[in-house]
């Protein structure tokens, strides 16, 4: 009986053997077979993204390797937003692995190099980019005002399939990384010498190419005295003291102004409003008034004030100077 209980052990222990080596030959011809299991890390983490100045290709390199955007269908836009596109003929991204050392030449040439040669390339064949536009901005710690001084456009692949010639490799989000472009700064050329439209009471300065208006309080231009440390104020709303500043694409004369409507020339390319203002805090009007020759001038300050274009702003500082008016009794 002993014998027999014995052979029954052995006898199943070869049969756990012959299924477990037929499990791992089945897990193995997989892994030969099928690329989607042999996955491959792309890391270019630390590097900058650059374009190209002849096309609308953003890149990275790292040795021998090329992570490619080309954006043909893509505008980087120059305010606070968030985009998303399909990965297309247009919008193209590719991996590609060189024979040798890859610069920049390589990728932008119209005609590249010789070598290095490309000895393998990824092809994305789906998904979608996103880019999450920023302002970038500079402080002027004299006076708190800031200055956009630039664009971060932050990429990202969501779902972006790779053809990989012998499989495919699936990122669910793959981080291209940031793309920076520079911002033309607003002119602000102002002279401070201000004018006023005899009907509205608006206030305006201006030169070549831009203006900034005030649509002022009648209450804070009166032609009575203030002491220096008790101005008169009020605040920016869309209703009393609305400040605009306007960018033109030519050129911007007195006869723009003091009309029922603006002009639809020259056309207005780019414009600011101020932002509500909070009393004792942001957004504040201040007119000093001292008596001048027959009349009266008054000096108009912007008190952090704030202004905004859609999701982008920037602030005029602590003190700004709008100008100073004179008036006669």
């Amino acid at each position: 009986m002993e014998q027999i209980k014995n052979y029954i052990f052995v006898r199943n222990i070869i049969k756990m053997k012959r299924i477990l080596s037929l499990l791992i030959l089945v897990l193995f011809l997989n892994g030969c077979d099928d690329g989607d299991l042999i996955q491959e890390d792309i890391n270019f983490e630390d590097v900058i993204a650059q374009k190209c100045t002849t096309n609308s290709i953003i890149y990275k390199l790292k040795d021998s390797e090329a992570l490619i955007f080309e954006a043909t269908g893509i505008t980087f836009p120059t305010e606070t937003t968030s985009q998303e596109f399909s990965i297309s003929g247009s919008n193209r991204v590719l991996y590609r692995f060189y024979s040798g050392t890859v610069s920049a030449s390589t990728i932008c040439e119209s005609i590249p190099p010789a070598t290095p040669i490309v000895t393998d390339q990824w092809t994305a064949t789906g998904g979608n980019i996103v880019i999450n536009t920023t302002a970038v901005k500079t402080t002027d710690e004299k006076d708190n005002s800031t200055k956009i001084t630039g664009y971060n456009h932050n990429i990202t692949f969501k779902n972006i399939t790779f053809n990989k010639g012998n499989g495919t490799q699936v990122y669910e989000t793959f981080a291209f990384g940031d793309y920076l472009t520079a911002a033309t700064p607003l002119p602000f050329a102002f002279n401070k010498t201000l004018e006023q439209c005899s009907a509205s009471k608006q206030l305006y300065d201006y030169n070549s190419s831009e203006a900034l208006i005030l649509d002022v309080d009648s209450a804070l231009i009166v032609n009575e005295a203030t002491l220096l440390n008790a101005p008169r104020t009020g605040l920016i709303s869309d209703t009393k003291n609305k400040l605009t500043y306007r960018l033109f694409s030519g050129l911007v004369t007195g006869a723009y102004f003091c009309n029922a409507t603006f002009p639809a020339t020259p056309v207005v390319t780019e414009e600011w409003i101020g932002v509500a203002g909070v009393a004792n805090t942001s957004g504040i009007v201040e007119v000093t008034s001292t008596p001048f020759g027959n009349g009266f001038k008054h000096t108009v300050v912007l008190k952090k004030v704030k202004m905004k274009k859609g999701n982008s702003d920037f602030i005029l500082g602590d003190n700004y100077i709008y100008g100073e008016l004179l008036t006669t009794n």
